[in-house]
């Protein structure tokens, strides 16, 4: 391609009137929005990283947590990740009744998680667990544990009301399957930063 047919393909993609992305808006603002939560993810992560490194101690994660219930969860998670995506591929299709009943369960996963989430932090709290003590002796532990884990249920708090509320547009049929792919986007990507949370928190 030579220098001018370069220029005016530029100025045909930045002209305006289209995406230069090859995508629609709001996909690309979801995925501005993602990009920017898994920064803020990151610095939670790596705070809790570094926090770990400069105490050079722990508690022993096995004898405080209920990792068969954690592995649960995780499961589950990981299921609504593929309900999801029959969703998305469903809404492509154009079979209605398919997107609808495989969003509930979407949403199904996702409640399951957050009661199991709630029972997780009523058993730490009842332990004598608050966020600047705790029982076993190292008060980062019960911080960084409810931060994090808090800003992450909060998220998926959020998913399930957003994955309720495309399940109603999507029956009364004032949405396009564009807007599925992106509540897919969300949900998968919740699901994703629970997979690292599960391994550096419950696991390392």
């Amino acid at each position: 391609m030579s220098a001018g047919e370069h220029r005016t393909t530029l100025a045909a993609e930045w002209g305006g009137g289209q995406s230069p992305f090859a995508v629609g808006w709001p996909k690309f603002m979801m995925w501005l929005f993602l990009i920017s939560d898994t920064l803020t993810f990151a610095g939670l992560l790596t705070g809790y990283g570094a926090v770990r490194l400069a105490l050079g101690r722990w508690v022993h994660q096995f004898e405080i947590f209920n990792i068969g219930l954690v592995s649960l969860m995780t499961f589950i998670l990981i299921c609504s990740s593929a309900t999801m995506a029959v969703a998305v591929g469903a809404a492509r299709a154009g079979d209605r009744p398919r997107v609808l009943r495989y969003l509930l369960l979407t949403v199904l996963g996702g409640l399951f998680f957050l009661g199991a989430q709630a029972y997780e932090w009523t058993h730490f709290i009842g332990e004598g667990a608050r966020l600047f003590t705790n029982p076993w002796g190292i008060p980062q532990f019960s911080a960084t544990f409810f931060v994090i884990t808090g800003f992450h249920g909060g998220h998926v708090t959020a998913g399930v009301i957003y994955l309720l509320l495309t399940a109603l547009r999507w029956r009364r049929g004032t949405i396009q399957p564009e807007s599925v792919e992106i509540a897919g986007l969300y949900w998968h990507f919740v699901d994703l930063v629970w997979v690292f949370i599960f391994t550096l928190l419950y696991l390392i």
